[in-house]
């Protein structure tokens, strides 16, 4: 199995494509950092940290050469920097990020409209329909590879398989920039010496159990008896893994993706209690929040925070609301109103969050007893001005000078 440093890097060339692998796996090449990059070429090849500089920050991302010393994404930016304190450390920027993904996704359905997008920086196409106009799948994937390059200036990986976990598996071994082709009648050979925790699904748990019986590289699940697998992991998880070993994957690409929810946290340097704080930086995060949604075409019915205090306690509230939205001013309003409920008003807060869950494809329309009505036109004037001069144009009064102390944003999905 491929490092995330690229050090097992594993490509083949076009030769082996027999057209019998149809499913793509592109993978964005270290996205954010790389992004982050396009604006500092003189650290290319170079150590680079994506974080914010705080000492409560986390690692966003790491360039390769950041990685090679052990930094990865969710360590704490302390670590990070014990462990490679030459890196130069870079902010985040999501919204450029977000920018970029679309850029991305638009070169992908130039070839075909079976997308799946899975992330920001990654999605499997289906290109069986395809190859009668642009060629052999493994010719697509090079083609693909080259315009997305020519579009954004960044580098991706892409696997090429006869199902998707195999294709996905691929483009991890081809990082970074790089193909690797898996036709079908090389699926097992592909599969067998990989450990059984590359298998998706498979946690730390999962591999100990196993383990135990001994088995330890996928080649030795395809013979054990799947009675044995059933006893030992459940028989839902024995039948999955059951299949897997001998490369069965009945997923198909399905073109749309719908976000289950939309979400951002704010971790604060200092931990803080007063409320004026704590208001301010939740009007923050929902204004934020019912932007992207605004931004994404849909609207939520519910609205859900997370508080965690000084002692890392964690509570969680949310409230569905009669009608579903995505108005700024309904979701920090009800937001604030369960953060007043959540009986952490009078903690030391470390973090707060703002979720809106349960969405729904749609535009808002007010109800006759709402005064959304004046919100949603004043939430598309700030969208206006965010387009014509950028996120942050035009913000709630209240947040023009931010809170103090400072603190590090993150986008949750």
């Amino acid at each position: 199995m491929s490092r995330q440093d690229g050090s097992h890097r594993q490509v083949s060339d076009l030769s082996v494509d027999d057209g019998t692998a149809t499913i793509l796996h592109l993978d964005m090449d270290a996205f954010f950092a790389s992004v982050e990059l396009l604006d500092h070429p003189e650290l290319v090849g170079l150590p680079v940290i994506v974080a914010h500089d705080a000492p409560r920050s986390i690692v966003t991302t790491a360039s390769y050469e950041a990685r090679r010393f052990g930094v990865h994404s969710a360590m704490p930016i302390g670590q990070a920097r014990r462990l490679c304190p030459q890196a130069v450390l870079l902010p985040p920027h999501h919204e450029r990020y977000r920018d970029y993904s679309q850029r991305v996704m638009a070169v992908l359905h130039q070839f075909t409209p079976l997308v799946e997008q899975v992330s920001v920086d990654e999605a499997f196409l289906d290109v069986s329909g395809a190859t009668r106009l642009f060629g052999m799948p493994g010719r697509i994937a090079e083609r693909i590879r080259t315009e997305v390059f020519t579009e954004t200036g960044l580098h991706c990986s892409v696997g090429v398989a006869a199902a998707k976990f195999v294709a996905k598996l691929a483009s991890g071994m081809a990082k970074p920039d790089g193909l690797l082709i898996v036709p079908a009648g090389r699926t097992l050979e592909f599969l067998r010496p990989l450990p059984v925790g590359a298998l998706p699904g498979v946690g730390s748990k999962t591999v100990e159990r196993l383990r135990g019986l001994g088995l330890v590289e996928v080649r030795d699940l395809e013979t054990v008896p799947e009675a044995t697998l059933v006893r030992a992991i459940g028989p839902a998880q024995a039948h999955r893994l059951h299949d897997l070993a001998r490369g069965r994957d009945r997923s198909a690409v399905v073109p749309e993706r719908t976000e289950k929810s939309i979400g951002h946290e704010r971790t604060f340097t200092e931990d803080v209690s007063d409320p004026d704080q704590l208001r301010a930086a939740l009007l923050g995060l929902a204004e934020q929040t019912a932007s992207r949604a605004r931004s994404h075409g849909v609207l939520g019915r519910t609205v859900a925070i997370k508080v965690r205090d000084a002692s890392f306690r964690t509570v969680t509230r949310s409230q569905t609301l009669p009608d579903a939205t995505n108005t700024g001013r309904t979701v920090f309003e009800t937001a604030w109103r369960l953060f007043e409920q959540s009986g952490m008003s009078e903690a030391y807060i470390r973090l707060v969050g703002v979720r809106l869950e349960q969405l729904v494809v749609g535009q808002a329309e007010a109800s006759l007893w709402s005064d959304d009505e004046a919100w949603q036109v004043a939430d598309q004037a700030v969208d206006a001005a965010a387009r014509r001069f950028g996120t942050g144009a035009v913000r709630p009064a209240r947040l023009v000078a931010p809170p103090k102390p400072h603190s590090t944003d993150s986008a949750a999905e």
